[in-house]
């Protein structure tokens, strides 16, 4: 079990991956941040919250995307810079792999359920409704 001033260090390392995302990150960083040794941070941080730091930041820098791609007019290739990826092949590749479909195809099914261009459909559908569809996109 994870005391809590060990877990105080872990989220520590968690706030400074969330903070600093969409800039290039290393192991070594990051585990600086909870006063830990990179391998030591990396099996706690697995251990307690159930995914790698770099799970952990793929995840969020998707989630980043996805609102981005729904509330933004900025095309793909600007979405991926600002989330912290240099490739574009890469980031289409982890958002195919987490989302289930291409970041083009995501922003495209969205908003042909909106009736007002480049906003997030709120207005024009249930928000239970808009929440189900987005959880089914995300898994």
């Amino acid at each position: 079990m994870t005391t809590n001033y060990k877990l105080k260090k872990l989220n520590a390392g968690r706030d400074y991956i969330a903070d600093n995302y969409q800039a290039p990150l290393s192991l070594s960083d990051i585990a600086k941040c909870s006063c830990m040794s990179p391998y030591h941070f990396l099996r706690v941080f697995k251990d307690t919250y159930g995914e790698t730091p770099n799970e952990f930041l793929i995840r969020l820098r998707v989630e980043k995307a996805k609102r981005m791609l729904i509330t933004e007019n900025w095309n793909v290739s600007e979405v991926c810079e600002k989330v912290g990826y240099i490739s574009l092949g890469s980031f289409s590749s982890l958002f195919l792999k987490q989302v289930g479909m291409a970041p083009t195809l995501y922003r495209r099914k969205l908003w042909s359920l909106s009736t007002e261009v480049y906003r997030f459909p709120s207005q024009a559908i249930p928000a239970c409704y808009a929440y189900h569809f987005l959880g089914k996109l995300a898994n």
